[in-house]
């Protein structure tokens, strides 16, 4: 028993005196490899970032075929031409092999630098990844190595925020805005917004307008730039419910949508007291015209569950159009002072007693100023008056149309060309004659503009055409004998153009030979001018129409009507 001890003991003491020979000859673990990545702890988006891995072999055993792989954050935009980038997650990863590392002897230590921009939502933690495999002399095996190193995205200068009330009335129609603005150093490109409804909100309209009703672009955006989103909409639920909604802020890249500002806005949802709608000569989206009357019919509903006592409702005025003097109503009283009108409960049964769900109306009447009192501030001109009915303020707005306004002479006496034939024209010799074309646009830019207009069979254009640049926009059809000017020729007529600047103008010269039986009779040079073009405000197509012009021209001081007699 004591052999068979003893013998126990002998191969003990071997099994391990040959562990250690055999750990002495391999002397290595993952700890020997050192691992490390350097970089800013903060970091703002779109700044460019270092990442420094550093490595170094602590052993005394050589690292052979080493291979690196770095990984960015997601949303990176590498500055390194090699990277590649899987646009579906933005998942950049960088490789380096053993060709480029080389062997890592006992005691070396060496850095790589990566570069890129960050992405992401201020606040948002930034992780990078790097693995270094490698294989030490001698063995075979493959070991790795692996760490992380974790930066933040700062607060940037970029404000973006909610207009947006925090009590809204169920079932009203109701606006509210995004608004942003930039302090960066630098612009930025490919922004975009996207907004999330609460359940029951109902997409009216937005201003500009939206892509799906829930997606706008930005245009490029430098410092000190902003803008603002408009949107109508109506929410319904039920009283005291809270409603969320939730903005993104973000850039496009890849197809893909990086947030980069998140904002969330709660409302509540209060009980409805009165429905206010506005009517302009019995149209609930009438398009004025500079000199219109409009007669406004302003109709008010209670739709709360009590009744209303002892109303008054005020309509104010906001805009250089109104003629205030011309303002005329029933049972109003006209404020002159503060450009209003008031009706009080003692003249307006309805507003005395309006009982749940009836509807009420007070109308008035008033003239809009001409556009000879044009003004070049009020481009793109609006006309706006508010009702205040019982603590409950509605705002309306119309949008002005622009004016199209064409005038056509047609002159004998003319130095632009110098006519020729007889005064009276005479049958069966030609007689020359200048025709002038003149646009006037007043208050908002137009697009598409032509004039037209049709030569009687016995007038013929010389081919005569000032100035020379309009000729490429002046067409002739034989066949239908009519004449267009292309004005716009794809470029849109500015507002104020011929008002405040010079007008488009047009000279072209014809040739009438009267016949035997227009003897003694006057004879048309040319037919009705017509000018066309569309609103790019109000989207409302705008025409201007002229007289037809005969031998006694008109226009001509030297002539007279007895001059324009066929001899």
């Amino acid at each position: 028993m004591k052999k068979l001890i003893i013998l126990v003991l002998v191969l003990g003491v071997a099994v391990a005196l040959a562990g250690f020979w055999f750990w002495q000859k391999n002397p290595f673990s993952k700890d020997t490899l050192k691992l490390e990545i350097l970089g800013p702890e903060q970091a703002s988006i779109l700044d460019s970032v270092e990442y420094t891995v550093k490595y170094k072999n602590n052993g005394n055993t050589r690292l052979e075929e080493p291979r690196l792989i770095f990984e960015f954050p997601q949303y990176t935009l590498p500055l390194d031409a090699t990277s590649v980038n899987n646009k579906k997650t933005f998942t950049i990863r960088q490789e380096i092999g053993a060709e480029e590392l080389g062997d890592i002897y006992p005691g070396e230590e060496k850095t790589i630098k990566f570069s890129g921009r960050l992405f992401g939502k201020e606040g948002d933690l930034k992780t990078v990844k790097v693995w270094l495999s490698y294989k030490p002399k001698n063995l075979n095996a493959k070991y790795e190595s692996a760490t992380t190193f974790s930066t933040v995205i700062k607060p940037i200068n970029l404000t973006f925020d909610y207009d947006l009330s925090s009590k809204i009335e169920a079932g009203r129609d109701f606006k509210f805005s995004l608004n942003y603005y930039s302090s960066l150093d630098y612009p930025i490109s490919d922004l975009g917004i996207k907004i999330e409804y609460p359940a029951g909100f109902e997409f009216i309209n937005s201003k500009p307008k939206s892509m799906e009703k829930t997606e706008w672009d930005v245009p490029i955006l430098n410092k000190a730039d902003g803008g603002r989103i408009e949107i109508n909409g109506r929410l319904s639920g039920n009283v005291k419910e809270q409603k969320m909604f939730k903005a993104i802020l973000g850039v496009w890249q890849d197809n893909e949508f990086i947030p980069l500002k998140e904002i969330t806005r709660g409302v509540e949802i209060i009980e409805p007291h009165l429905d206010i709608i506005q009517r302009i000569n019995g149209s609930d989206d009438y398009l004025a015209n500079p000199g219109d009357l409009l007669h406004y019919e302003i109709f008010f509903r209670n739709i709360s569950q009590e009744p209303f006592t002892n109303l008054f409702m005020i309509v104010k005025f906001d805009g250089k159009a109104f003629d205030l003097s011309s303002v005329k109503t029933e049972n109003g009283q006209i404020s002159r002072g503060d450009s209003s009108i008031v009706w009080d409960w003692r003249n307006v049964s309805s507003l005395a007693f309006l009982n749940q769900g009836e509807e009420g109306k007070v109308e008035f009447w008033v003239n809009l100023k001409d556009y000879s009192v044009a003004n070049p501030s009020e481009r793109n001109a609006v006309l706006r008056n508010s009702v205040l009915i019982s603590q409950t303020t509605k705002d309306f707005t119309v949008k002005m149309n622009s004016k199209l306004d064409l005038s056509q002479q047609v002159l004998y006496n003319d130095e632009v060309f110098g006519n020729s034939g007889t005064n009276p024209p005479t049958a069966g010799l030609p007689t020359t004659y200048t025709v002038n074309w003149r646009l006037k646009n007043y208050y908002n830019d137009l697009k598409n503009v032509t004039v037209r207009a049709v030569l009687p069979y016995n007038v013929k254009l010389t081919g005569k055409i000032f100035p020379e640049s309009e000729s490429a926009k002046f067409t002739y059809d034989s066949q239908s004998r009519e004449i267009v000017w292309r004005v716009s020729d794809g470029q849109p007529i500015e507002a104020g153009t011929g008002v405040f600047n010079l007008a488009p103008i047009l000279s072209f010269q014809v040739a009438l030979t009267p016949s035997a039986d227009q003897r003694g009779s006057k004879a048309a040079i040319i037919g009705e001018a017509l000018a066309k073009g569309e609103d790019q405000w109000t989207d409302n197509n705008l025409e201007s129409k002229t007289n037809s012009v005969d031998t006694t021209l008109p226009d001509d001081s030297n002539i007279s009507d007895h001059s324009g007699i066929v001899r």
